[in-house]
């Protein structure tokens, strides 16, 4: 049985599933790819590179030259760019790709959704009224609510954010999920937040704020994922391991 060389476009907890999952096992060289927009990120049991490829063409030329079998894309649902380059360049280099897409939340009974394009759409729909607003969007997408400085925010990132990003009236929280709904209530209270503002990343890591939402009855802006490029998809990290394991044996 010959080895398989995979890999991984990373940088979420599916990523992390999957590199766990494959530490050891002798029939699979896993590389993990990073984008490195997380100043610490948690070291993964495999081998790993961090930074990018150079668009289509350079990934697929790093595809060809390092001998690549298999692509598996576990990125953020809201990692555009490198979904679509991660199409194009297993086309160009031949090689199998599967796309892990995580299922977006869908709103429940007693939920109070705004949905919305863009970050643009989500400080406009806060209105001209003050509001104390949460903000869990990340670090690099903070731009927009400059335009809306009337408002207070609270703002939880993994990373500190560019001081340059933030809005006035801001206060930053450094955190990393996942995170339960008793302590989200607990903010939420904490700092009288009136109105949420997050994108439809899907999973449980910080699905906690949602329900802590519902039941305080927040309104939430929820900023719609961008759309997807055609690929073979899967759900999860166990029904990708799946997919691998049908092609190591066929190996």
């Amino acid at each position: 049985m010959r080895q398989l060389r995979l890999l991984i476009l990373g940088g979420t907890s599916e990523a992390s599933a999957l590199a766990r999952a494959l530490a050891g096992d002798a029939r699979v060289a896993p590389l993990l790819s990073l984008a490195g927009r997380t100043k610490a990120p948690v070291t993964p049991p495999v081998p790993f590179r961090v930074g990018g490829f150079g668009g289509p063409a350079g990934l697929a030329a790093y595809l060809e030259a390092e001998r690549f079998d298999l692509m598996i894309d576990a990125t953020h649902p809201f990692a555009d760019r490198i979904k679509r380059n991660a199409v194009e360049a297993a086309g160009l280099a031949g090689v199998p790709l599967l796309a892990i897409r995580r299922p977006e939340w869908r709103p429940q009974p007693g939920d109070r959704w705004t949905i919305v394009p863009d970050m643009a759409a989500a400080a406009a729909a806060l209105g001209n009224d003050p509001k104390r607003v949460f903000l869990t969007i990340g670090q690099k997408e903070l731009a927009p609510f400059r335009e809306a400085p009337v408002h207070t925010y609270v703002i939880r990132s993994v990373d500190p954010p560019d001081p340059g990003h933030l809005p006035p009236n801001a206060v930053v929280i450094i955190a990393r999920g996942p995170f339960d709904e008793p302590s989200e209530r607990a903010l939420l209270d904490g700092h009288r937040i009136d109105v949420i503002v997050t994108k439809n990343s899907g999973g449980t890591a910080t699905e906690a704020k949602l329900a802590a939402a519902r039941a305080l009855r927040i309104p939430v802006v929820m900023v719609a994922r961008p759309a997807h490029p055609d690929a073979e998809t899967v759900d999860t990290a166990e029904q990708a391991l799946a997919w691998l394991e049908a092609r190591v044996r066929q190996a």
